[in-house]
């Protein structure tokens, strides 16, 4: 059904690369999700008003904010395709997630305005008359909803959606919230007990709780969330295929909007390559990512001296005193600068987020256990933050 509909309605389907063919996916979300969200709506909306069922009523509610909320990712998909300008040089794709967070706070209201509705049936019962019509109703719906929540979550998947993969995380919470909804109205029709008002409330708590994780999922991206482990991976091993390129450090990631990425690195090369050389490398890598990964990737070359004995001697015994005093740091682009008096260790230390310690404590423990092994020896620390998930220092 899914290949069916992508091949009937996407032109060029298969060429994700292309982002007009990821706008035409999430259009066509859109439009599934607005007409399957509607059609469910009005009919639990009417079924609810007809036999007094305040749970019918919410749930329908909810399916007629999903609506709102696939009418939102629409306009946010055609608006986020716009081109760069002079006031926007990195485009407008992150408009999609200023869409996403509209629709969680949309999700968040009217779970709220739910449970006072709830609350006032709870606190003024009416009976519940449930008719066959409300049974059939609410079993189409918790079938047509999975469906949906499947249909997303493969959009989602492959265009890189965090909009369209919390509508399938909210389709899939309204499969728990309709089935309450079922199970409630059976326990009245079947035991007698009139318990819609409270039906109604987990109806809510579950839209509230759909609304949270949303919001979240949105907001994680906007505010700058560590990089995706497999991309960081996929960047990282791709630089180092490369004949030349020793090592790489400093990787940072930037998103400008779903699958728009910039990234600056530095990579280490062998001090005695040409210089002309050692920038077709670097061209050459840049190209291929732009081209490849569709990522503006900006390589900062570092020379590094690989036929040095002592050198690479100091900096073995460099990093094992690093490593010493906190197993998680690591260096790179390490010198040595030797003067009459004393010699000279420049390096930066690479700190992880996670690691509490006070960069200046830090420092002035490396810097007492360095000297502690030769007196003549002066660190020149400079401390760097980790800015993806892994470090890379691999020599080939």
């Amino acid at each position: 059904m899914f290949n069916f509909l992508t091949r009937k309605f996407i032109r060029d389907h298969k060429n994700i690369k292309d982002p007009k063919v990821r706008r035409n996916y999430g259009s066509f979300s859109g439009a599934v999700g607005i007409f399957v969200n509607l059609i469910l709506s009005l009919s639990k909306i009417v079924a609810g008003a007809i036999f007094h069922s305040i749970s019918v009523t919410a749930d329908g509610i909810n399916n007629m904010s999903d609506a709102g909320s696939s009418l939102v990712t629409l306009i946010g998909f055609k608006m986020s395709a716009k081109p760069a300008d002079k006031d926007h040089p990195f485009g407008h794709a992150r408009i999609e997630y200023i869409a996403g967070l509209i629709l969680a706070i949309i999700i968040l209201l009217v779970g709220i305005e739910l449970i006072r509705s709830s609350v006032i049936k709870i606190m003024n019962p009416r009976p519940t008359n449930y008719s066959s019509i409300v049974f059939i109703i609410l079993i189409i719906s918790i079938i047509v909803k999975l469906w949906l929540s499947q249909f997303y979550a493969k959009i989602a998947e492959i265009i890189s959606s965090s909009t369209i993969k919390a509508a399938s995380v909210d389709s899939r919470n309204d499969v728990l919230a309709t089935s309450t909804v079922l199970i409630g109205a059976l326990i009245s029709r079947f035991a007698g007990y009139e318990i819609d008002g409270y039906m109604g409330i987990a109806v809510a708590l579950f839209i509230i709780y759909s609304g949270t994780h949303i919001l979240k999922s949105i907001l994680d991206p906007m505010l700058g969330q560590m990089p995706d482990r497999d991309l960081v991976d996929k960047i990282e091993r791709k630089i180092l295929s490369y004949d030349g390129i020793i090592s790489i450090h400093d990787l940072v990631i930037h998103n400008y909007g779903p699958n728009i990425y910039f990234a600056t690195v530095d990579a280490e090369l062998d001090a005695d390559k040409n210089f002309i050389n050692a920038h077709e490398i670097i061209d050459l890598i840049e190209r291929d990512f732009a081209r490849d990964l569709n990522i503006n990737l900006v390589i900062h070359a570092d020379p590094v001296v690989t036929d040095d004995e002592e050198l690479d001697s100091l900096r073995t015994k460099t990093e094992e005193i690093v490593r010493s005093i906190d197993q998680r740091c690591s260096i790179h682009d390490f010198r040595v600068l030797r003067i009459e008096t004393q010699t000279n260790l420049i390096f930066d230390v690479v700190v992880p987020s996670e690691i509490d310690s006070d960069a200046a404590e830090l420092v002035d423990r490396i810097e007492k256990a360095i000297k502690a092994e030769d007196p003549k020896y002066y660190p020149l620390i400079t401390i760097d933050e980790n800015y993806v998930v892994t470090y890379v220092n691999k020599i080939h």
